[in-house]
């Protein structure tokens, strides 16, 4: 895990817009359009620049001086409560202005997302910020790809870890993994981070790599078949609703029977038990029963999804998603980055494991209700997927994940490209939106701009117009105000990460991966014995029993066969007459097992007894699930 110290860069300070100010940097060319991290201060704004002593930390908001007020001061400390953006003079601000600064100007914690854009340039002197407290109130960044989504999360995610949230984001490019490490300081971003009200520090907070399975660089998150449950798993396989019922079937049964199922390995093998194997027929039967054209699809894409290599995703040990609520020593909260590029091929496989993360999240978080810093601030990248062909009853347990997680302490962010990418149902509990620029170049396209724009709070411009002629690093923002009502739409001019925009290097993330206390704990796969191997023991052990019991049978036959003396006729006789006796002897003696073992059911089988000791739970106890099917665990 990276621990980076804050450096030593010049800051400059937020002002207000009033003349008097003598200038320090070069005004913008007026043609210029302005992005996150591109933009110089706009024509006629004054600033001055001066260097933070090293060490010192922002507040999770950066504040300008109150009007009046030296342009010279020194940034906020982290605990301070002050503005994030101290305003010019009332009577220099037009009127829209004035709504926009008296909107977001919240009393509690803040994130600074950027400066208002008036005229064309953006306004240092008019902040948009985000009520830290409502971050737990969702949010949703959108736009077209190449807008400056990516850099939005990262402003947002940043300032959330140092305000004490412990942040997760999924880096699906390997263009996140800067996060981690401190921007490089240059005057001309310097610059450009004043023209939006920014006070500009080098720094990033501690950070975390995970990776999924171990495919690529990051501690592996790896989770249990049974933890993960049928739906989310239908999800994967791309089930159909009759399939997907039948899945849940067979976990019925292992969960009814106390049978935890640990890899893919264990859950073909029992498919093919319950559906091949007589014994395991009748078990199945008596609870339903499946088809056999269903077993066959099932299996199929069990076997693809093994040979494509998921199956490094399910095993031992198993994550603690608690693991990602943890903060540094000074309170920072710690960001945990899954590195996803090695999977990017998958995108429906990450996509639901990310959800199982926050299922799990739901079912082990204790209710909290709203705090001042939540515990986790959760950005579910390339939202789009997880929607995709998703079933009724995925639809359904998603809307009910995002709408009950609030009051577990967890705020999730969906970044996709359009607000159209989300069930309306999910939509509708967003209360923070930062809207990114859209291109409409088709009729369908248009359409979803027009959508888009209806979506947000009723607004002086017209936003059909407004967002496609957005620039990189600009987007339309609204938030949830503290008092749980949407603030007025704010064009916005987002400001620039203070860390590092590029990828980190492989050496940053490799140290990082050996330094962290969890990869002890997680980093070697444990293959105890589970369903596959005690199943395949009972297969042996039945074809034994089967050949024990024919040699005791042509053994019987033996004995009782008459005498060549007693000729060809009472041989006959003695044969005809005794068959019956032979088959009776034979099923008593060599099928009455298999008998006794169809009458008294399957859990009479010793491998099967085993197969119940060891499947990490107690024999008759059965395994409870909670949304999406995930195994709720015991305490």
């Amino acid at each position: 895990m990276t621990h980076p110290e804050p450096t030593s860069a010049p800051i400059a300070p937020e002002q207000s817009a009033g003349a008097g100010h003598e200038a320090s940097t070069q005004s913008a060319p007026s043609g210029e359009r302005t992005g996150a991290a591109d933009t110089a201060p706009a024509a006629g704004h004054d600033t001055s620049t001066q260097s933070a002593p090293s060490g010192e930390r922002t507040g999770a908001a950066d504040t300008a001086p109150a009007a009046g007020h030296d342009a010279s001061t020194q940034p906020a400390s982290s605990g301070d409560r002050a503005a994030a953006a101290d305003t010019a003079p009332a009577a220099e601000l037009s009127e829209s202005a004035r709504a926009v600064r008296d909107a977001y100007a919240f009393e509690g914690g803040r994130i600074h997302i950027g400066a208002m854009i008036e005229n064309g340039e953006p306004n240092p002197g008019v902040a948009v910020n985000l009520p830290v407290a409502m971050l737990n109130r969702h949010g949703l960044i959108a736009g077209a790809t190449g807008t400056g989504k990516t850099r939005t999360l990262q402003v947002i995610a940043e300032q959330a870890a140092f305000a004490g949230a412990a942040v997760f984001v999924a880096d699906m490019k390997g263009d996140l993994s800067g996060i981690a490490v401190p921007g490089p300081a240059s005057d001309k971003l310097t610059a450009r981070a004043a023209a939006r009200g920014q006070q500009w520090v080098s720094r990033a907070a501690p950070t975390e790599f995970f990776s999924l399975g171990g495919q690529g660089d990051g501690v592996p998150i790896r989770t249990t078949v049974s933890d993960f449950g049928p739906i989310l798993l239908s999800k994967v396989l791309d089930l159909n609703e009759t399939q997907e019922s039948s899945l849940g079937l067979i976990f019925h049964y292992a969960d009814s029977h106390g049978l935890a199922l640990l890899d893919l390995k264990d859950l073909r093998a029992l498919v093919q038990f319950l559906t091949a194997d007589d014994q395991g027929k009748q078990e199945l039967k008596s609870i339903g029963g499946i088809s056999s054209a269903t077993a066959g699809v099932i299996l199929r894409k069990l076997t693809a999804f093994e040979a494509s290599g998921a199956d490094v995703f399910f095993g031992e040990p198993a994550f603690d998603v608690e693991k990602l609520l943890r903060t540094a020593e000074d309170g920072t909260g710690i960001i945990s980055c899954l590195e996803l590029p090695s999977v990017a091929q998958r995108p429906e496989l990450f996509s639901t494991f990310m959800m199982w993360m926050l299922a799990e999240l739901y079912q082990e978080l204790p209710e909290v209700g709203d705090q001042d810093v939540p515990k986790l601030v959760f950005f579910f990248d390339e939202a789009h997927l997880l929607f995709k062909d998703a079933s009724k009853a995925f639809l359904e347990q998603v809307v009910q994940t995002v709408r009950l997680i609030r009051s577990k302490g967890v705020g999730v962010f969906f970044v996709t490209q359009t607000p159209k990418d989300v069930p309306g149902d999910v939509l509708a509990q967003l209360g923070n939106r930062v809207q990114h620029a859209l291109r409409a170049f088709t009729p369908q396209d248009a359409k979803a701009l027009k959508a888009t724009a209806s979506t947000f709070p009723t607004s002086e411009h017209d936003l059909t117009e407004v967002i496609p002629a957005l620039g990189t690093g600009e987007a339309i923002v609204t938030v949830m105000s503290e008092d749980g009502a949407p603030t007025p739409v704010a064009i916005t001019a987002v400001r620039a990460p203070e860390s590092a925009m590029d990828p980190a290097g492989e050496d940053v993330i490799a140290n990082a991966v050996k330094a962290s206390p969890l990869i002890a704990e997680y980093g070697t796969v444990v293959d105890r014995e589970s369903a596959y191997e005690i199943l395949t023991q009972r297969a042996a052990d039945d074809q034994d029993e089967r050949a024990q019991a024919e040699q005791e049978g042509s053994a019987q036959d033996e004995a009782q066969q008459p005498s060549a003396a007693d000729g060809r006729d009472t041989a006959q006789r003695g044969g005809s007459a005794t068959a019956p006796h032979a088959a009776g002897s034979r099923g008593r003696s060599g099928g009455g097992s298999t008998s006794r073992g169809k009458d008294e059911g399957v859990l009479d089988n010793p491998a099967v007894k085993s197969f119940l000791r060891s499947a990490g739970t107690v024999l008759g106890r059965e395994i409870t699930r909670s949304l999406f099917g995930t195994r709720r665990r015991r305490r």
